[in-house]
């Protein structure tokens, strides 16, 4: 398939805004930019680089769409064992898939296979490498989150995309959510419901779990472990927790609202300082807990975020950004159980907004019950719903975008020019909790 010449560079928040149509009234969600097309030339040849967990994930998230602008016509793993669920999912679109142990012989076989893209979903300290690679390959790239293990790593990333042209598209995937743009794009900026941000939270905890294990009979062997960086399968099934193969929980998860916190903020931090520890799992690489505070310069002011990510418990409400203004706040989520808006009492009316479908009022029912104990307390916010619903799984959207970018009908929404200085924001944690100290970004940092 021959695919026209697209830009590398994501459309910028402003500039989306600024050209993305908006009829009278009516609520921005820029379908036009998350629906892929198919081509007019026919369909995206597809490859699969890793499938585990998460490259099964962005399978079943890939067959949702209607009408499939892509073909997957190969998967390279290095587990015997991930073929048959594979090959059961695809049985039906991919019936002719072929199977490749090694990435170089996937990439040396591109063009009998006439492959035009790569779904990257291997272990992070792999994801350089592997991008590199297809990118000089003439290969259009998907690579998932974290960009790689290390900021130098990421950057190689980003240079590699600038020098051959090709689309890199990182799997920041509540970037494509239609339930993320319409809070960014209406309720924050084009309403101005929250006024001015002056803080931000955010956390993903995780109840406390053993590792992994699996029947030796069923196992990698040994030496292809060593020749893929896993010293054994108890590194290769829980490979996030070694500070040799990924930067652990706060890189795993929070990837996800860290990234969410520059977005929305239209900034990047200029400080951060954390805390944490081996408080829980004794014989773990990587901190089991971590808490981190950002310092921001925002276009409207300084502003403040705390991150948290927990190994040992799922309570906590819930993963979620949580950001507040002086006019009112917004709880956003994949999850709609958790998104809520709320109004300041002395706030202007939202009631307009809410005439025009951008928010919801909660149904008095639905309302909380409070008691007011002490005269010093501000009174009890009105509650909104969200009520843009994302009826497809949380990848597909983002998938969808990148289909469309090869296909020269949209822009990406997570090139990794941009997700490398957002992503920076987490790179930097780890070494302020080792460090016990607040530790400044530069110029630099931002810098590729």
């Amino acid at each position: 398939m021959n695919t026209p010449s697209t830009p590398t560079t994501s459309v910028g928040r402003r500039e989306f805004l600024k050209t993305s149509a908006l009829a009278s009234g009516g609520i921005l969600l820029a379908p036009s930019i998350m629906k892929a097309q198919s081509s007019p030339n026919g369909k995206i040849n597809l490859a699969i680089l890793g499938y585990g967990k998460q490259g099964e994930v962005l399978t079943t998230s890939m067959l949702e769409i209607p009408n499939p602008p892509f073909h997957v016509v190969a998967v390279c793993d290095i587990w015997k064992n991930s073929i048959g669920k594979c090959r059961s999912a695809l049985r039906k679109v991919s019936p002719d898939l072929k199977w490749y142990f090694d990435y170089e012989e996937l990439i040396a076989a591109k063009d009998e296979l006439d492959l035009d893209a790569v779904i990257i979903a291997t272990p992070d300290f792999w994801h350089a490498r592997h991008t590199n690679a297809c990118l000089k390959a003439g290969l259009h790239v998907y690579c998932e989150k974290m960009m790689a293990k290390t900021p130098d790593e990421a950057r190689s990333m980003v240079r590699t995309a600038r020098e051959t042209g090709n689309l890199l598209q990182i799997g920041h995937q509540r970037r494509s959510n239609p339930r993320y743009l319409h809070a960014y794009h209406n309720l924050t900026q084009r309403a101005n419901l929250l006024g001015r941000f002056t803080t931000a939270n955010g956390q993903w905890n995780r109840s406390a779990k053993p590792f992994r294990e699996v029947n030796p009979r069923i196992a990698v062997e040994q030496d292809v472990l060593e020749k893929n960086g896993f010293a054994n399968m108890e590194q290769f099934l829980n490979w996030r927790w070694f500070r040799d193969l990924s930067g652990g929980p706060i890189s795993d998860l929070g990837s996800h609202q860290i990234d969410i916190f520059n977005w929305f903020f239209d900034s990047l931090p200029k400080s951060v300082m954390a805390s944490g520890g081996h408080d829980y799992f004794k014989d773990r690489e990587w901190y089991d807990n971590v808490m981190a505070i950002y310092e921001y310069d925002t276009p409207h002011g300084p502003a403040r975020a705390f991150y948290q990510t927990l190994a040992t418990t799922g309570a906590g409400g819930g993963y979620y950004e949580y950001f507040m203004g002086d006019e009112g706040a917004l709880r956003m989520s994949e999850n709609p159980a958790f998104t809520k808006m709320y109004r300041e009492a002395s706030a202007p009316s939202w009631d307009d907004w809410a005439s025009k479908g951008f928010i919801r009022k909660e149904e008095a029912a639905a309302a909380k019950v409070q008691t007011k104990v002490d005269v010093r307390e501000s009174a009890p916010p009105d509650a909104y719903d969200v009520p843009v619903v994302l009826d497809k799984k949380p990848h597909t959207p983002h998938l969808e975008n990148f289909f469309a970018a090869i296909n020269g009908k949209a822009k990406l929404n997570s090139d990794g020019e941009h997700t490398f200085k957002s992503e920076m924001a987490i790179f930097r944690v780890n070494e302020a909790v080792a460090a016990r100290k607040t530790i400044e970004f530069t110029k630099e940092d931002y810098e590729v």
